[in-house]
């Protein structure tokens, strides 16, 4: 269902058993879209309570990357951050969330603050899991393991990027646990961008993520 509050609006679903652990989904640069909707309805169909923010406020969202662009440009990155704060700690607070940490599984844009709020917030965050985007910090004080889905050929994250990024949780002594798709490019898990989406890695890194937050958080009731 959505909801809405001070702190911003977002769609949050809870599984048919009325509890499990949470994850909280953060968008890609198109917005609280259709597809991430259906993210967290997959979440909830495989026992988790998924939460979903709106990160760029009032339902805004965009279709095609010129669009998507000037949307990013035109959210302030200090509001994200407290909605992505107030959206973590709402999460963990739900009475249908259990366990004591929760996970967040962020795309794109979204993947670059899921690792940002690990790191931030590190008691609270026990798995993230992302799909092709990265993040540049100090990730010492972060606690959680890390699943990465990454592409081929992407033109927003590199190889290197990529490669640095493990290395960086590596030299931390995260657990961590990668994965590149051979011919695929960016945004090849979004159903609803024909011109790069794979079904089959699609399925195949949906599973993974699936059995990951099985592993490293509480096990759903569902």
């Amino acid at each position: 269902m959505t909801s809405s509050g001070s702190a911003g609006s977002g769609y949050v679903v809870v599984p048919d058993s009325g509890t499990g652990p949470g994850i909280l989904v953060l968008h890609s640069w198109w917005g609280l879209t259709p597809f991430f909707h259906g993210v967290c309805d997959r979440l909830a169909d495989a026992g988790f309570v998924a939460l979903a923010p709106d990160l760029h406020g009032d339902g805004r969202t965009a279709d095609t990357p010129d669009e998507a662009q000037l949307l990013l440009a035109s959210t302030d990155a200090d509001r994200t951050a407290g909605l992505v704060v107030s959206s973590l700690s709402t999460l963990g607070r739900m009475p249908a969330t259990t366990g004591g940490q929760v996970g967040i599984l962020g795309y794109s844009m979204g993947a670059s603050w899921a690792l940002w709020a690990a790191t931030r917030f590190a008691e609270q965050v026990g798995a993230v899991s992302v799909f092709y985007g990265n993040q540049d910090l100090d990730f010492s004080p972060m606690s959680a393991a890390v699943q990465g889905h990454f592409a081929e050929h992407d033109e927003f994250t590199s190889d290197d990027d990529v490669n640095y990024l493990e290395a960086q949780l590596h030299l931390v002594g995260r657990e961590v646990e990668f994965h590149r798709y051979a011919g695929t490019g960016h945004w090849f898990a979004e159903s609803d961008r024909p011109a790069a989406h794979d079904p089959a890695a699609a399925t195949l890194a949906w599973d993974r993520t699936v059995d990951f937050f099985r592993s490293h958080l509480e096990p759903p009731t569902a």
